[in-house]
């Protein structure tokens, strides 16, 4: 059987950074190489120029150019070949330095003007100064342009072993800055594999940086997230098989004792009775279970539409008044009037209150879905509502175009503990399956479910106007308003 296609191979973060440290500053040694090869030169040559020109200075004060300044020419040319040339007043040009003084320049320092520019002296490139004296005339100094070029090698050479060290420098502290990074981040990896693999507690660091102090901040918080869903769903599991056991087994004796004659035949009736009760109620239990995992699905469907929620009330109010007579509880129904006020009728909407005109509450919603999670909200309230209490089922407009259901009931109502857990899966159900009448546990996790998907909101009060529990569900005016 063909396996899944290996993914492409990812470097690691450690020798990614390396590399990307190693990269920049090979980059930044390079661009600072290039600058520093093409300064080299300039700076070279212009420290020469400085230097004749300091030189050529000094000599163009003296009181009187003349041919003595050969000697001291010699002396002073040195080891590099610094040659001199003399102008006096009336243009004569005298000195080793001749051949490389052209006619503009000349003329330049005749007119009493400094040059610095290169000539030809010997068939090679010199560079060229010179400096107008202070009775006339002027000196020229020149020197050989390949002095220029061993002092440029030799910088360039100084150059290049501090930008290689620099590259090596960076590289190891990429290398260093590699290692503080990636360690949390490996030590984080390590973790979540463990918590994937099943392992809750494993306490996460929360030192370093502050973005890796973060991810273990994170990854303790989904610790605990887990270990408490997985003791939620454990107990939650626990408290279905024990509901599923109860209905099965007491099908399962009745089964076995008809199926070995036990039953005497003038309790057949009362038996497949017993049986068809615990049937119906298996059947409940699992259709709830069933709407719960379709409320999970990505793909669960609404039909939105323009929808009088008054209209879908006065619906639920008269399919409930029978089951609410049968157990001599008073069902209420509350609509907003002509004037804007709640009116209270003894009676749903279709018996004596059918001829008042209520103002329509609309909202673009799925009325099937709102009718769904209005019978299950009045379901759970009817079976903890004493004989001779009330039973409120309202709906009122919002300020913001949107609507209110209420169901409230005149029961026991709920502690501020339960308030806090009552979404939950089968949370009531197993703090009360012992001294209240309870259902499947699942009917008001299926209720906060629903109307998340509607795009509303769900919360409770523990003591409503009638005494008992209030649940009041807020729906939007349209979806893109949730």
């Amino acid at each position: 059987m063909n396996g899944p296609l290996p993914g492409p191979r990812r470097g690691s973060l450690a020798r990614n950074i390396v590399v990307l440290t190693t990269v920049v500053a090979a980059l930044a040694v390079a661009l600072t190489g290039l600058i520093a090869w093409q300064t080299a030169a300039r700076g070279a040559e212009q420290r020469e120029r400085d230097q004749l020109t300091r030189q050529a200075t000094v000599l163009s004060r003296l009181p009187a150019l003349s041919e003595a300044l050969f000697t001291g020419a010699q002396v002073l040319a040195g080891p590099n070949g610094v040659q001199l040339a003399v102008i006096t007043p009336d243009g004569k040009v005298s000195g080793s330095a001749t051949p490389a003084v052209d006619r503009a320049s000349k003329a330049a320092l005749l007119a009493g003007d400094p040059v610095s520019t290169t000539g030809i002296l010997g068939g090679r490139e010199v560079l060229l100064v010179g400096r107008p004296g202070v009775r006339g005339g002027a000196v020229v100094l020149t020197e050989p342009y390949a002095v220029v070029t061993e002092n440029t090698n030799q910088i360039r050479r100084n150059v290049i072993v501090p930008l290689v060290a620099g590259m090596l420098g960076a590289a190891l502290a990429g290398a260093l800055l590699a290692r503080r990074i990636a360690r949390p981040l490996v030590t984080a990896a390590q973790i979540a594999h463990r918590l994937a693999d099943g392992e809750r507690g494993v306490p996460a660091p929360v030192d370093g940086p502050r973005e890796t102090a973060d991810i273990g901040r994170a990854l303790n918080v989904l610790d605990e997230a887990l270990a408490h869903s997985e003791n939620r769903q454990r107990e939650f599991l626990l408290s279905v098989s024990h509901d599923l056991r109860t209905p099965l087994t007491a099908l399962q004796g009745y089964a076995e004792a008809l199926a070995d004659g036990l039953i005497e035949p003038e309790r057949l009736s009362e038996v497949g009775g017993i049986l068809a009760d615990e049937t119906r109620r298996l059947d409940r239990f699992l259709g709830d279970l069933l709407d719960l995992a379709r409320l999970e699905a990505d793909d669960f469907r609404l039909d939105m539409a323009a929808s009088d929620l008054g209209a879908v009330v006065a619906e639920a109010a008269a399919f409930w008044t029978g089951p609410c007579a049968r157990h001599g509880v008073e069902l209420r129904v509350e609509r907003p009037g002509g004037s804007g006020e709640l009116e209270g009728t003894g009676e749903p909407e279709g018996a004596e209150g059918a001829g008042r005109a209520a103002p329509p509450v609309v909202v673009e919603t799925d009325p099937f879905r709102v009718r769904q999670l209005i019978d299950g909200l009045v379901q759970n309230a009817l079976r903890v509502t004493p004989e001779g209490a009330p039973l409120v089922l309202a709906v009122r407009p919002t300020a913001g175009g949107g609507a209110e259901l209420q169901v409230r009931d005149g029961g026991p109502g709920l502690t501020d503990d339960d308030v806090r857990i009552a979404f939950d899966h089968g949370a009531l159900h197993e703090r009360y399956r012992d001294t209240r009448p309870v259902g499947s546990g699942l009917g008001l996790a299926i209720a906060h479910r629903l109307t998340g998907r509607l795009g509303g909101v769900i919360r409770v009060e523990g003591h409503g106007p009638e005494g008992g529990a209030s649940f009041t569900v807020t729906l939007p005016s349209a979806p893109d308003a949730a």
